[in-house]
């Protein structure tokens, strides 16, 4: 999978992060908030992540990344190009640089949705969306609006109070194609879901030897 890279500096000796990055894989989906870290053992790629309500040992917040290379190969090409693309900026003293794609073309893509309800809350699914299998995106909603269902891709709030998407479709057409295959999947999972429960309960359901009908063994009060 082509991508382009852009690299900006940040200029804070206080803290261990170095660059952000943006990436746009193919010519149709962009990343931000990638991070260039100094570490004890030299610079590290972080992808974003969201903070959960989950403590580890030393009851320290769990951070979990919203975006991720799921392959090897692709995890380590791709870190590989980001550092040495830092390492470039360090070089020439360059605010920001950038690394643009040979052959840009829109990724193929699949998704999963899992259909849910809770109470209180106008989610109704969440979705992840695998770019030419070497690399995930998570935290994608399906959302109950006033015109009906729409997807809502993982963002952050900024100090202002609104929210930026961290990682989106940035074609129409493309938008469009992966709006059209997340919601149809949602459909599709949640009619799933349906069926198994009604499966399940109609198997739980059994009639005695009287005729009467039993749920999970314990009799019903009707025939």
């Amino acid at each position: 999978m082509e991508y382009s890279i852009q690299l900006n500096a940040v200029n804070n000796p206080d803290k261990s992060v170095r660059a952000f990055a943006t990436l746009v894989f193919g010519d149709s989906f962009k990343v931000i908030n990638v991070a260039v870290l100094e570490g004890k053992k030299g610079n590290f790629v972080s992808m974003p992540s969201f903070r959960t309500k989950e403590r580890d040992e030393h009851n320290n917040p769990v951070y979990k990344d919203v975006c991720n290379p799921i392959t090897k190969e692709f995890r380590e090409e791709l870190y590989q190009d980001i550092l040495e693309l830092y390492d470039e900026m360090e070089q020439t003293g360059k605010a920001e640089i950038k690394r643009e794609a040979v052959d840009p073309e829109e990724p193929d893509f699949t998704v999963r949705v899992t259909p849910f309800e809770r109470e209180g809350s106008n989610m109704a699914g969440l979705a992840s969306i695998v770019l030419d299998g070497s690399f995930s995106v998570g935290n994608v909603s399906v959302v109950q609006g006033k015109n009906g269902m729409f997807v809502a891709m993982p963002s952050y709030k900024t100090s202002n109070s609104r929210y930026k998407d961290v990682c989106f479709p940035i074609t129409k057409e493309f938008r469009e194609k992966v709006n059209k295959a997340v919601l149809e999947t949602y459909e599709q999972e949640k009619e799933k879901a349906v069926q198994k429960g009604q499966e399940r309960v109609s198997q739980q359901i059994r009639e005695d030897e009287r005729g009467y009908l039993q749920y999970d063994g314990e009799p019903l009060p009707f025939r």
